[in-house]
């Protein structure tokens, strides 16, 4: 597709008798941010490692940026953070910067140029501070996560993809990257990020994949993937939810299949088949102090909960992601 970043078509990956990806098609349109989600153990990572070309898959075919992803010209225009951090921890960070970009064709003078663009936009250079002159293994978690990232970005790739970007990063560096990742695609770049943190994908994403055993279970875009599952899903707010009446009507199949308490409301799933009026009058009924009462399009979180569950996957698998 001409619209395309990135084209999977059909790419299946076996390790032994474990199948991590099975039949897997899907398209990224360029210019948009694009969810890869999934439990661990999903398959999220060999897929991104066979589009990189690290691992080859079994089947099917894979071209990025309209070109097979066997072409090294195509993958010098992509910028690769993996899941494993890893820079040079006895190098200043500078130098292991400067050697990344060098790798990709950039020059010193720009390099060094860019290198101090991004420590200063990331806050690892400060008035109080330059911490591109520190040792690797000086810098905190968060900090050598952010020069990894930088370093992902030097050369300006035309395609992005984070594998687990926001793993263990506390809420401020967080949001570093998150600003980050919306810079590039005002930019104009595709960005592909793995993750099994709903919240930042809803926030993030354009489009999404969930996939689970290997096996895409839904893609499309957030607009329309919440849109297809609206009108099931109500916000519910009763002062009086453990009043055995009203616990009898949340607990009933023909009405509720599945009651996630918020802790200050629920989100209950409707029953298939179940009127949101019908519920409503039973609640009412029951003597239920309802305080709230909406339609309300579900979250990515519960789609995803309710997509992976139906595959039986569960969401602390480990093995080959």
């Amino acid at each position: 597709m001409d619209g395309s970043a990135v084209s999977i078509r059909g790419i299946s990956k076996r390790y032994d008798q474990h199948v991590a990806v099975r039949e897997l098609s899907l398209e990224v349109p360029k210019g948009t941010v694009y969810g890869l989600l999934g439990p661990n153990g999903a398959g999220k990572t060999s897929t991104i490692r066979m589009l990189l070309n690290v691992i080859l898959p079994d089947t099917g075919t894979i071209t990025i940026l309209g070109r097979p992803n066997t072409d090294a010209a195509t993958l010098d225009r992509v910028g690769y953070l993996p899941e494993e951090r890893g820079l040079y921890k006895k190098m200043k960070v500078r130098d292991v910067l400067r050697f990344l970009a060098e790798l990709k064709g950039v020059g010193a003078r720009d390099a060094n140029r860019r290198i101090d663009e991004w420590l200063e936009r990331l806050a690892l250079k400060t008035a109080e501070r330059d911490w591109g002159n520190a040792k690797v293994d000086e810098l905190s978690r968060g900090m050598q996560q952010k020069a990894q990232f930088i370093g992902t970005l030097l050369h300006d790739p035309d395609l992005v993809i984070l594998d687990e970007p926001f793993s263990g990063l506390d809420p401020i560096n967080a949001q570093a990257l998150k600003d980050t990742v919306v810079e590039l695609r005002r930019r104009g770049k595709t960005v592909i990020f793995s993750t099994h943190l709903m919240d930042n994908a809803e926030r993030l994403c354009d489009s999404v994949c969930i996939i689970a055993h290997g096996e895409k279970v839904l893609d499309g875009t957030v607009v329309g993937v919440k849109a297809e599952h609206a009108g099931r899903f109500v916000a519910l707010a009763c002062s009086n939810t453990n009043d055995a009446a009203v616990q009898a009507v949340l607990t009933d199949p023909a009405l509720v299949r599945h009651a996630d308490d918020q802790n200050t409301y629920f989100e209950l799933e409707m029953a298939p088949g179940a009127e949101a009026q019908r519920l409503l009058t039973q609640l009412v009924t029951a003597g239920a102090q309802v305080q709230r009462f909406e339609l309300v399009q579900p979250s990515l979180h519960r789609i995803f909960l309710e997509k992976v569950g139906a595959t039986g996957v569960e969401p602390g698998m480990t093995g080959h992601g």
